[in-house]
């Protein structure tokens, strides 16, 4: 099962067979499935939605999800669900250096940190912003998520997601969706870390290019989801499930990576991000950070999202007479930012990959005094911003961060100086 192949599109009714004859042909679910196959309905969605905002997928398993043991409670401290499980803290800028990475044996849901969390996951709004810090690949144990859909963002290392549809694998620049409700397991080769968006809100979809057009952005055909593939090794695995916030594990006596085909639009995908086709101005004034949107994930008030996954990646800057970073700002939305690789222009020294910042709802923010003096100077010729990639959670409702992030986490103390040397030059 560690073959790699992938079918393009994003929210496409996909159709994939590892064996063939297994998928039925003009029925989802025949009196008797083809090769002793179980059918399994997979649900993403009420199933009174829209056509156009229903999401489900088929499996056709070797033996349904259902067999499988008790659960038990399991202990995992640091990950945290919902505004109730953050800390009050004054409306400061926060930033935080890389957190170095742990000696002690970690898999991807052992590492996780959660560092700030909105919503409810009961209430299905909000989110949760995490970092994952592993060095090892969880052995014949799988996860899944009832609470939340997760987005990875990959910092370092490389990280391959064996899931129930089939297997995908990611590096830094790329990023991985895995629905609510979907059975994986995560494998590296060695120390890695990620950011992820637990989202537990209406689905991450593509955003709408309004007088954009029909062109830019993230495309739907660069979107991969896997192809069918199956785990046919005998023994045991263990399967932890988050559930209302709690966390429960079971043993199953037979590997749940037994889908041998499926067809649907729900599913795991990955994303390159060196194919979003950036927008930007070609004239005067620095646009708005919303013409950077991958993925949105509406709330009930249209236009305001329960949260928006923005990125800056490599791009072209040729606007005139214009202080060419973000202006200094205040927002209605919530923004968790990090840093995947190379230098961000508004912080050039203080924000490394790896780290991290929260600028809350109407929280002032914006560049440096190293960065505001050298774009207030700098030459405006046309300039290649390059080999860099930041990204938000931007979200409509307040952060809070948890006490882990406030206290064990690397949070930067003296972020606040850096504006310090921001002096009242008017000259009436």
């Amino acid at each position: 099962m560690t073959e790699l192949h992938y079918q393009s599109g994003y929210g496409n009714q996909f159709a994939t067979e590892a064996v063939p004859g297994a998928l039925p042909v003009g029925r989802n679910s025949p009196q008797k499935a083809p090769h002793g196959l179980y059918a399994e309905l997979l649900s993403g969605s009420a199933f009174t939605a829209p056509r156009a905002d229903n999401r489900r997928t088929w499996l056709y398993r070797r033996r349904p999800s259902v067999a499988v043991g008790g659960y038990e409670a399991l202990p995992l401290p640091f990950w945290k669900s919902g505004a109730a499980s953050g800390v009050e803290v004054p409306p400061d800028p926060l930033r935080w250096a890389p957190t170095p990475m742990p000696t002690a044996p970690l898999d991807f849901i052992e590492g996780l940190r959660t560092m700030a969390v909105n919503g409810d996951a009961d209430a299905q709004t909000g989110v949760a912003a995490h970092l994952v810090l592993c060095n090892r690949s969880m052995d014949r144990r799988a996860f899944v998520d009832s609470d939340g859909e997760l987005l990875v963002v990959p910092q370092s290392g490389r990280f391959t997601f064996i899931t129930e549809m089939g297997v995908l694998d990611a590096a830094p620049g790329e990023i991985v969706l895995l629905p609510r409700g979907v059975v994986f397991s995560v494998a590296v080769d060695g120390p890695s870390s990620a950011y992820v968006c637990e989202n537990y809100g209406a689905a991450f979809r593509l955003p709408e290019l309004g007088p954009i057009g029909s062109n830019g952005l993230a495309n739907p055909r660069d979107f991969l989801a896997p192809v069918a593939a199956f785990d046919a090794a005998p023994g045991a695995w263990d399967v932890v499930k988050k559930f209302g916030g709690s966390f429960w594990t079971a043993r199953q006596p037979a590997s749940p990576f037994n889908v041998v085909a499926w067809h649907g639009n729900l599913s795991p995908v990955k994303y390159d991000t060196k194919h979003f086709m950036t927008i930007g101005s070609i004239s005067f004034d620095h646009p708005d950070p919303s013409i950077f949107t991958v993925l949105t994930s509406p709330s009930d008030t249209p236009g305001t999202a329960n949260c928006d996954f923005v990125i800056f990646p490599p791009r072209w800057m040729v606007a005139e007479d214009t202080f060419r970073p973000p202006w200094y700002h205040r927002n209605v939305m919530s923004e968790f930012m990090g840093l995947v690789y190379g230098q961000y222009d508004a912080k050039p020294e203080g924000f490394k990959p790896g780290g991290a910042s929260l600028h809350n709802t109407m929280v002032p923010h914006g560049p440096d005094a190293e960065a505001f003096d050298k774009a207030s100077h700098a030459p405006l010729a046309p300039h290649k911003l390059d080999h860099t990639l930041a990204f938000m959670f931007e979200s409509r409702w307040r952060f809070r961060p948890t006490a882990w992030a406030l206290h064990e986490g690397a949070l930067d103390r003296r972020y606040a100086e850096c504006w310090a040397d921001l002096k009242d030059t008017f000259k009436p």
